[in-house]
């Protein structure tokens, strides 16, 4: 990067840092440190609850996800405006009407502790794993773009934000997200006018779409029916979006204490069902729109040289070993391909597609070939490009100063929703296993102070995690969702028990959570040894229904019916 974006990007973490540390000022106890002192109007929970929801993944991968698998992605968040509607009808009255520091204390209320605990834990292993790889998606931008050694990088960028969070508490988060978002928006929209601005002349946006469209990237719209089937291992589509979307939201805003955080720290029971309502209302727009980036970058590469392979450091690992001669003739015939194809679509008179047809199949046999060489256990590189898509077109062709800021985009969107989830992480192990087993008294001063303490080691954890999350193999928004849904469907199972069905006990829905969990993983294992088809997104509803009816089952069984004398 030039001088001008180191300033840029400098500028505008520093900014927005100590903004959030001004603004967190607040009583040092529990209630200042977790919820803000509940004194949050609906529209800073708005803009909390969209930061913590999108992450430096979101921004970094879901471009890439639009250029490779085109914007079916969208219909994963179909089920998210019927999510809001239950939760403001349910979750949000009752959780505020008990004046709980988190969601899993109102399971203890209706069922017991054990259940309690194994909520919060469940949460707890699946919110860390999910920071650690969301850790890792800024790191992978500082590590390509400067160099640096992955490990190094992780550690670097996971102190700075266990450094902010650890001094500033929930107002930090919610009063840095609130600005974070605006410069986030300001940037993608400079991004998307850029992507358009370097196109030919005699291409408009219309030819962008219909370009995008002929090329299979518009595919908002998806039934997963194939060969008059329904395909259950078709991650994307309208009927996993609905239904499996539905159930993964209901549990990450109804039962994960990253987000139940967020609409806590609300002032009243209408200022949190509002904040949750308008962010039912503007996500899939946003979400729509990131993606749609992604389809402008993909048309603008149809005009432009594409790289043959995205991630830079990987073609530079290749360099270095046995296959050095190897990368240098496919490279240069590569090169060849592009000049060919690039003149071809620049020309104003009709394409000729066979031609076109006949080089892309030769660019997806070379791009084969590099994935193929990675893969070779003497090289152990990255295969896949997916997450370098967004982040190679932003360092190759935005002018300097716009590189720094959209940089800086991407560390603003790791930095909340990774701060807000540190919060929630220390939040649910002082208040459901520290003070919770505790036999000791804790002053306000003490439980304030263990709650940094516990920050900073989630915060190492976490770190620890992001070490092995850069080659997870999927684009890094995937892996996140896909980590979610072993988890959500048998959480949001539990809280669905609680509040809906009265007369099943503890025990019930305590041996009922396990055995669907391990069921759960199970269906995961098979299904990645490819011995069943069922995505990930079915897993959310498996998860949730099986929890409801083995405890209506067992509570049968467990439960000796009381004999009136």
């Amino acid at each position: 990067m030039s001088l001008a974006d180191w300033i840029v990007l400098i500028v505008t973490l520093l900014a927005i840092i100590s903004y959030g540390l001004y603004k967190s000022r607040t009583s040092k106890n529990l209630d200042g440190y977790f919820l803000s002192n509940r004194s949050m109007p609906w529209y800073l929970v708005l803009l909390s609850i969209m930061g913590t929801q999108a992450s430096a993944v979101t921004f970094l991968s879901a471009p890439g996800q639009a250029y490779t698998d085109g914007m079916r992605f969208v219909q994963y968040y179909f089920g998210l405006p019927i999510a809001m509607v239950v939760l403001c009808i349910t979750f949000v009255p009752a959780f505020r009407k008990l004046k709980i520091y988190t969601a899993y204390e109102f399971l203890e209320k209706r069922f017991d502790l054990k259940t309690r605990t194994l909520t919060s834990f469940l949460f707890l292993l699946q919110r860390g794993l999910s920071t650690g790889i969301s850790i890792s998606a800024p790191a992978i931008i500082l590590s390509s773009l400067l160099g640096w050694n992955i490990i190094w990088t992780n550690i670097f960028m996971g102190g700075l934000l266990i450094i902010y969070t650890v001094t500033g508490g929930a107002k930090a988060v919610a009063y840095t997200q609130q600005l974070q978002l605006i410069i986030i928006f300001g940037g993608m929209i400079a991004a998307g006018y850029i992507v358009v601005h370097l196109l030919p002349a005699h291409v408009g946006l219309s030819d962008v779409l219909h370009l995008g469209g002929k090329a299979g990237k518009l595919n908002i719209i998806t039934t997963g029916v194939e060969k008059n089937h329904f395909n259950w291992n078709d991650r994307y589509n309208i009927f996993s979006g609905i239904i499996g979307g539905f159930f993964l939201s209901l549990s990450y805003f109804g039962t994960d204490q990253s987000q139940v955080g967020r609409y806590l720290t609300a002032k009243s029971v209408s200022e949190s069902r509002l904040g949750l309502l308008m962010n039912g209302l503007v996500k899939i727009p946003m979400q729509f729109l990131i993606l749609l980036l992604g389809v402008l970058v993909f048309a603008f590469y149809q005009y432009a040289k594409e790289p043959v392979f995205f991630n830079q450091s990987q073609i530079e690992l290749l360099s270095h070993s046995k296959y050095k001669d190897s990368v240098t003739y496919l490279r240069n015939q590569y090169d060849s391909l592009q000049t060919a194809k690039v003149s071809l679509m620049n020309t104003n008179n009709s394409v000729n597609q066979s031609s076109l047809n006949e080089i892309e199949k030769k660019k997806t046999s070379y791009r084969s070939t590099i994935k193929r060489w990675l893969k070779d256990k003497d090289v152990n590189g990255d295969d896949n490009d997916t997450n370098y898509i967004f982040l190679r077109f932003v360092v190759d062709y935005l002018p300097k100063g716009l590189i720094g800021l959209l940089i800086a985009v991407i560390f603003l969107a790791a930095w909340g929703s990774i701060a807000a989830a540190l919060n929630s992480l220390s939040s649910a192990t002082i208040v459901d296993f520290h003070k919770r087993f505790s036999k000791k008294e804790l002053s306000e001063k003490r439980e304030y102070n263990l709650s940094k303490w516990y920050t900073f080691l989630w915060g190492v954890f976490c770190v620890a995690v992001a070490q092995l999350a850069y080659n997870i193999g999927n684009s890094l928004i995937e892996a996140v969702n896909v980590l979610g849904s072993l988890f959500y469907g048998v959480i949001l199972g539990i809280f669905l028990v609680a509040f809906y069905m009265k007369k099943i006990r503890g025990n019930s829905v305590f041996v009922s959570a396990i055995i669907i969990e391990i069921g759960i993983i199970s269906l995961y294992i098979l299904n990645q040894k490819g011995l069943i088809s069922l995505s990930f997104l079915w897993l959310n509803a498996v998860g949730a229904i099986g929890v409801i009816l083995m405890s209506a089952l067992l509570n049968m069984v467990m439960v000796k019916p009381r004999i009136d004398q």
